[in-house]
């Protein structure tokens, strides 16, 4: 008798019968060999098969389907089976746009148009560790002028657009709503940043939470279950990846009662990429004008960089194709051995010509909501282990079945779906915030881009910046002072913060500004404007923070601002700073600046 029949009376009939399907059907017998008589360490047994039998029903298709497809892509990888092998690639459709140009202006106002009918998911299941911050990054300030967090950020964009869409349609009852995927790390930490702030102004229902769970890890070819080293009665599990944003948005419902309330678009963000929205009503319309299934939003890249590309990949021998990222390590390789000897080679522009993916996708809900169903939430899955040596039978470390999010339009290879991309200038649509102080340093030097909190809050300012210049005010953008920062160098021009319900698209950032020729900023300036507000003649040398809240406006007609205003100076090793300056290598200094704040349903006038 096996010890797991031995210890049959110790477990509820449930738990026993996917212990015993684990042990005669996944070949996991190893999990129940160190069980001892019945009456030692009964409450752990009890533990182990409850953890089994949630681990199977959190898998689509139970534990059983996730052993077969270790097992395959396991002897694929063991053989060396490349997974784009008879591919080759070339530049897929898609719309390369520069801000401000006719056609993102168009783009834009048929992105403002669809808002009504578009839902939100923002992929946040992981912590700021690597950044140095302890808590999640969704919690981490924007920038430190307002101290706006990333999520109070995204919640104030989507009640934006819900209140454009209510404005074009004449109807109050229209919701645009927000999911977020967390994870085991996140998942208590959002919802009490959430209720704290009380959900940032969403109303009851327009917010979900769906919680990513994890997988066995699996500690060798034969795809079997590692266990804890601390605690054998413990399954040790690991992260499954983002893609499983999919899975749970299926077996949540979400997407069929979005489907149902006549939502027509949905846009999948990460959660520190503060410029986001400013790119996203032209990539929703470049969806719609374009009937695209799936949209990429991307950015320009240069051949080699770090950054995977959008490729479409035909298989001529089997008569198929697919719209799809491919990593960067892959991409070269792939283009050498198929179409350019020379690999991944700049065009006329000097970029590659495959767009560099940024994970921001733009998906037409309901064949989205036909493809999951048949899948029921599955995508095609990888995995990466790592082998003690070229034998390839032992691995280093427990691995793992991931997937990822962009991967979706492999399910639709053979389909008639329209799979593209919308390329826009880094600066209005990406700045990604992952490295602490010290490795962004060392990445700036490297490629240019520190990918730090500094320098998300910089790419903000600078981006604001810009937007008023395009406008026709009178600030500099670009050619502005510089300072380092624990080895991050930072431009230091005007610190610019327009809330969404100041302007969300171009032209409604030029309607708030109608003589922009008599705006002028200086470099050390900080303004902060926030609500419906209009600016004829402002000259600004120091901090100005103007607030309008819902249903009320602010309207300047004559205003002089010169103050001591807000610095950003170098922490010294003496500070003792809260980590959300340590992480920049800056705190501010100096609260000396002017406040203009209408009341409520008023409309206030500034004339100076």
């Amino acid at each position: 008798m096996d010890q797991l029949e031995l210890n049959k009376d110790v477990l509820p009939e449930a738990l026993y019968e996917v212990c015993k399907k684990a042990a005669s059907e996944w070949g996991q017998q190893h999990l129940f060999s160190h069980w001892p008589a019945p009456g030692d360490h009964d409450d752990e047994k009890v533990g182990q098969a409850e953890q089994l039998n949630t681990l199977n029903h959190q898998y689509p298709g139970g534990l059983g389907a996730y052993v077969k497809n270790a097992k395959q892509l396991l002897q694929d990888s063991l053989k060396g089976v490349n997974p784009f092998d008879g591919f080759a690639p070339s530049v897929p459709t898609g719309e390369r746009l520069q801000t401000g140009s006719p056609e993102f202006r168009k783009f834009e106002v048929t992105g403002i148009q669809e808002a009504g009918k578009t839902a939100f998911i923002i992929v946040a299941g992981g912590l700021g560790e690597r950044l140095g911050y302890s808590s999640i990054k969704l919690g981490l300030p924007t920038e430190i002028l307002t101290g706006k967090t990333y999520l109070q950020l995204y919640c104030e964009n989507v009640l934006a657009l819900q209140s454009r869409a209510r404005e074009l349609t004449g109807r109050d009852d229209i919701v645009v709503p927000l999911a977020i995927m967390t994870s085991g790390d996140t998942h208590s930490r959002t919802v009490e940043l959430l209720k704290a702030e009380k959900n940032f102004g969403l109303e009851g229902g327009q917010l979900t939470i769906v919680k990513q769970e994890k997988v066995p890890a699996l500690t060798n070819n034969d795809a079997l279950f590692a266990q804890k080293d601390t605690n054998p009665y413990k399954i040790q599990t690991k992260p499954h990846g983002h893609g499983d944003v999919h899975s749970l948005l299926y077996s949540s419902g979400l997407v069929e009662s979005w489907v149902a309330s006549g939502k027509e678009w949905l846009c999948f963000l990460q959660d520190t990429n503060g410029l986001v929205f400013r790119a996203l009503p032209a990539a929703i319309g470049v969806s719609k004008t374009g009937n695209y299934d799936v949209n990429s939003l991307t950015v320009p890249r240069k051949p080699g960089e770090a950054v995977g590309g959008i490729c479409k990949l035909t298989n001529k021998e089997k008569g198929i194709q697919m719209t799809i990222n491919v990593e960067y390590n892959q991409l070269d390789p792939l283009l050498r051995a198929t179409v350019n000897e020379k690999g991944d080679t700049p065009d006329a522009t000097g970029f590659s010509p495959f767009p560099g993916n940024i994970n921001v996708l733009v998906f037409k809900l309901p064949p989205y909501l036909e493809v999951l169903t048949k899948s029921k939430g599955s995508i095609p899955e990888f995995v990466n282990p790592k082998y003690t040596d070229e034998t390839k039978t032992k691995f280093t470390k427990p691995t793992r079945l991931e997937c990822m999010m962009q991967d979706y339009p492999k399910l639709l290879v053979g389909s008639k779906a329209i799979v593209g991309f919308t390329q826009m200038d880094r600066f209005i649509c990406f700045s990604a915030v992952k490295n602490n102080i010290v490795d962004a340093a060392k990445k700036q030097a490297s490629t240019g881009f520190a990918e730090s909190a500094a320098s998300g809050e910089s790419d903000m300012y600078q981006t604001n910046r810009m937007l008023l210049e395009m406008a026709g005010c009178k600030i500099k953008a670009n050619d502005v002072p510089q300072a380092t920062f624990a080895g991050i160098k930072t431009p230091l021009g005007a610190k610019v913060v327009l809330a969404p319900s100041f302007g969300m698209t171009i032209q409604e950032i030029e309607d708030r500004l109608p003589s922009p020729h008599n705006v002028r900023i200086s470099d050390r300036s900080s303004l902060v404007l926030d609500g419906d507000i209009t600016i004829h003649n402002l000259t600004l040398d120091g901090h100005l923070h103007v607030k309008a809240p819902a249903g009320s406006k602010v309207i300047i007609k004559s205003l002089t601002v010169k103050n001591d205003g807000v610095t950003f100076d170098p922490i010294s090793e003496d500070d003792n700073v809260d980590e959300i300056y340590a992480i920049r290598g800056y705190v501010k200094r100096g609260n000396t600046g002017r406040v203009i704040e209408a009341q409520g349903g008023e409309v206030f006038e500034v004339s100076e």
